[in-house]
């Protein structure tokens, strides 16, 4: 054991998957960008499940991570891979990452508990998966009041914190520490493309009802001459996509990349005229944030998390969550004035600024040590 293992708080986080996961998304973006940046305070282990080519344990930036079991069966795992785990570490703190399924960590856990919320799926899991999976998550979130209403909660937005104190959820136990930006990486990268060109950047989750886009495509491109649509990412749901674009006679208008590089996503965004979200509600909207950091407009609906991160009018639009009508109307009106686009963008590229994750690291290091202070 190193000086600092001797020295500092020992923290055990628990996830349902760490951040080199395939399936792995907003949660773990933040779980990686926040902690690694508190390595030097605070002595870390991450215990999440296993995937296919990954090893039992690995340290990375200064977290070790512990992984066991299988994606779906990873909750029943949970109670003697801690047990096991504090034995020789000895945790003064566990976080659990409230993702789906809670783990019930009141029930084996003895030490201080932060329970961290990225946002609520509520009845919107059941567009997602078959009606017995979907009812598994819709009432397993239903127990988090009164599995955790006693403990200190971080939520990433108001939003979440919103839904909490409607589950009766005290408003004194919830912080929120919003989601962060990149600020050193996602900087403005090169000229517009020539075409006016739209991306809608994510996983390809049916949940995510990028299917609202393709509906509002083909007044949109009747309006508007060599029109560009970029949908980046993967995701079961890209099947039914570009069946749908077909559908409706889209081919020469869409352009389904995939999953890209880092570096060809930013290059990308940077380079597109405007971003779109179609999504009934998030934690918060990262990949707007990251495309407004970049100086693209940002165009998401009034859903809860997604409204957070957009300044309507100024940094970009919000629209009634599923109207295709108005969805359509918006690109039209931006896409026709470039001046517009690029005005929007320089506004973004400012608003965006003022998230980073320097940012949300410092919030959530001065939470966990006064959590940690308490007697």
């Amino acid at each position: 054991m190193d000086v600092r293992d001797k020295k500092s708080p020992h923290i055990l986080i628990i996830n349902w998957q760490d951040w080199l996961n395939p399936l792995s998304g907003g949660a773990e973006v933040n779980l990686r960008e926040i902690f690694t940046r508190l390595t030097d305070e605070f002595d870390i282990t991450l215990l999440c499940s296993r995937f296919k080519g990954a090893p039992g344990f690995e340290e990375i930036q200064g977290i070790k991570i512990y992984r066991v079991g299988s994606r779906n069966l990873f909750n029943f795992f949970v109670p003697s891979s801690y047990r096991k785990l504090n034995r020789f570490r000895r945790f003064d703190l566990v976080i659990e990452d409230l993702n789906k399924i809670p783990f019930f960590g009141r029930f084996f856990v003895k030490e201080k508990r932060i329970a961290v919320l990225h946002h609520l799926f509520g009845r919107t899991i059941y567009t997602e998966t078959n009606p017995m999976a979907a009812s598994y998550v819709y009432f397993s979130e239903k127990l988090i009041p009164i599995f955790y209403r006693d403990i200190p909660i971080v939520a990433v937005s108001e939003s979440t914190k919103e839904n909490l104190i409607k589950m009766a959820v005290p408003e004194e136990n919830i912080q929120v520490v919003y989601n962060g930006v990149d600020l050193s990486f996602y900087r403005s990268f090169g000229e517009l493309y020539e075409r006016p060109t739209v991306i809608c950047l994510g996983r390809m989750k049916r949940y995510k009802r990028m299917d609202i886009l393709i509906e509002s495509l083909p007044e949109v491109a009747r309006e508007i001459p060599n029109l560009l649509i970029l949908f980046v990412g993967s995701g079961d749901d890209l099947p039914r996509l570009m069946r749908l674009a077909k559908k409706k006679g889209l081919e020469g208008v869409i352009e389904f990349k995939g999953y890209v590089s880092d570096q060809e996503k930013k290059e990308t965004l940077s380079r597109s005229w405007v971003s779109v979200n179609t999504s009934p509600k998030e934690g918060w909207g990262l990949t707007s944030m990251e495309s407004q950091s970049l100086g693209t407009p940002s165009i998401v609906p009034d859903s809860p998390g997604l409204r957070e991160t957009v300044k309507d009018n100024e940094t970009g639009y919000l629209y009634p969550f599923g109207s295709v009508s108005r969805l359509s109307g918006i690109l039209i009106d931006l896409l026709k004035d470039k001046g517009k686009v690029i005005q929007l963008g320089e506004n973004a590229r400012r608003w965006a600024s003022n998230f980073s994750w320097d940012r949300s690291a410092s919030m959530m290091k001065i939470f966990i040590k006064e959590v940690i202070k308490r007697s």
